[in-house]
């Protein structure tokens, strides 16, 4: 059962083995829509994942090997229609319905139930669920700052969010601003420039830019390994940020095309392959924060001003909130930092409530909510514990105080550690893969769990969901990353050293290396 338009919320009546996977696929579904009904888009037309397909696929069902690495929302909804069909789970969504609230049932210290009233073409409903998975995410209402720009009621252009930014033409020839450097603010900036007479682009902070594809041509998200990931938890940060810098301005010096990070804002990331190239030709002018609007022109910080504008466009977020809620309940699930593991508040006699993609990652969401949604149908069966409510509000308060105190910061709008989230999740449930015990049993794939990609099928290969065809699935990715880009073989072409080689000149040193440094890591973790 979804609510409304966005597949905000689903019931689990009788915690059925498919449920754990229903979940973001219902929001997919939901969200992969041109339109809906009240006439508010959901995505630009030409939007296209940022991650590869590897890395942000259900664990235990691979992308077909011929779709592109990469893919427009088009091709993702094929892969979710197919999703869905291989495992039969259309019968168990519900869809067009709103839910209009979700309340404990009188009995519910006993029962853990959930009344929930729901709405199907103007009739209401009400029916009595033994759990509820909350799958709204982030990006439920746009966030349009207005009160932060003064003029900008003068203004006599055209204002719009990114929400209801859809296709190009409208703004031919037209002088347009786009506000806010996010992944959807230069997405939306790149494609208005080959059809815009000139596209502004305003940052407060600046970003780091990524490009899809990496040393090779490989797609970057296949960098997500293990080795590299424990590297990163033992170097010290300060050489770790410096590395990383060097790397970044190595490919493209971000303070000459005025993307550089401001001195003491949070470094943030977005993925674009031609921003660079249309700052390169002027077709994007990047600018500072606006200062103020008057009717036809933008000011901005650094006292420079653009006249004529046409249009302004606000790429600047969205905010979250749960309406179907009763407080406090409501106003918990809201703070994400304080919800057990991002998933469960804190104050529930029984833990039949969970959250699931209320969370920024360094990896992928997908990949992410499957595993959330796995471990919180156990915690419902019971198959697996939380602390109880009493110790877990406790540590609320103390985490309250100390943020007040300035001890700790406020991490909710920090991404987390892909690979240490994944791994904490994954440890909850029971199907954590043991790196080391692997290399004893099965060194070939233990060498691709740990030099490889973290790919979501390492975690159905031990434990509760295992699935027989994961450690296949694994030792195969590769082959499902090329296949697409060969469509055209060159025959006797010569080829470089290829990483095979240095892996059997270097591969037992670094394996050894490699071991030390785990068994360093845990030794730190039980002292």
């Amino acid at each position: 059962m979804t609510s409304g338009d966005y597949g905000s919320l689903l019931c689990v009546p009788h915690l059925c083995p498919s449920a754990s996977v229903v979940i973001w696929t219902v929001a997919l579904f939901l969200l992969s829509q041109e339109y809906s009904k009240d006439g508010m888009t959901r995505v630009y037309r030409s939007l296209v994942t940022n991650i590869c397909k590897e890395m942000s696929c259900y664990s235990d069902f691979p992308f077909h090997e011929d779709y592109p690495n990469f893919m427009n929302h088009g091709k993702f909804w094929d892969y979710l229609r197919e999703f869905a069909e291989h495992f039969d789970l259309l019968k168990y969504i519900q869809f067009k319905t709103t839910v209009c609230s979700v309340t404990q049932c009188p009995d519910f210290s006993e029962s853990g139930r959930w009344d929930v009233v729901t709405e199907t073409e103007g009739k209401q409903y009400r029916a009595v669920f033994d759990a509820v998975l909350v799958c709204t995410g982030h990006f439920l209402n746009p966030h349009l700052p207005l009160e932060s720009f003064p003029g900008i009621h003068k203004f006599k252009g055209q204002i719009l969010h990114s929400q209801e930014y859809r296709t190009p033409e409208a703004f031919q020839g037209k002088r347009v601003l786009v506000i806010g450097l996010g992944n959807t603010g230069g997405d939306i900036a790149v494609e208005l420039s080959r059809i815009a007479a000139q596209v502004f682009l305003s940052t407060r902070t600046g970003t780091w830019v990524n490009s899809r594809s990496s040393d090779g041509g490989y797609p970057r998200n296949m960098r997500t390994t293990r080795c590299n990931n424990l590297f990163a938890q033992v170097v010290p940060s300060c050489l770790l940020s410096w590395i990383q810098e060097r790397q970044m301005n190595k490919r493209l010096n971000h303070e000459n095309y005025g993307l550089s990070i401001t001195k003491g804002k949070k470094k943030k990331a977005i993925t674009n392959d031609e921003l660079p190239t249309c700052i390169l030709c002027g077709t994007i002018t990047v600018k500072t924060s606006v200062k103020e609007f008057t009717e036809t022109s933008a000011v901005f910080e650094d006292g420079t001003m653009e006249a004529d504008i046409d249009s302004v466009i606000f790429a600047t977020g969205y905010t979250f909130s749960f309406p179907f809620l009763e407080e406090p309940l409501k106003s918990l699930c809201t703070k994400k930092m304080f919800l057990y593991k991002r998933v469960f508040p804190p104050n529930l006699e029984k833990t039949t409530l969970a959250i699931i993609g209320l969370i920024g990652l360094t990896g992928s969401i997908l990949a992410a909510t499957e595993l959330q949604a796995r471990w919180a149908t156990r915690v419902f069966k019971g198959l697996c514990k939380i602390p109880p409510s009493q110790k877990l509000m406790a540590e609320v308060v103390q985490k309250e105080l100390l943020i007040k105190r300035g001890v700790i910061k406020d991490t909710s709008q920090d991404k987390l550690n892909y690979i240490c989230y994944m791994d904490e999740l994954a440890a909850c449930i029971g199907a954590k893969p043991n790196v080391p015990l692997l290399f004893l049993k099965d060194p070939r794939l233990a060498w691709e769990v740990f030099f490889g990609p973290c790919t979501p099928y390492q975690y159905r290969l031990v434990g509760p969901g295992k699935w027989d065809g994961a450690r296949n699935a694994i030792l195969t990715q590769w082959d499902r990353t090329m296949k697409p880009l060969k469509t055209r073989i060159v025959a006797d072409s010569s080829q470089p050293t290829s990483m095979s080689h240095y892996f059997k000149v270097w591969g037992a040193p670094i394996l050894f290396a490699s071991l030390l440094l785990i068994c360093k890591s845990s030794l730190f973790k039980f002292v």
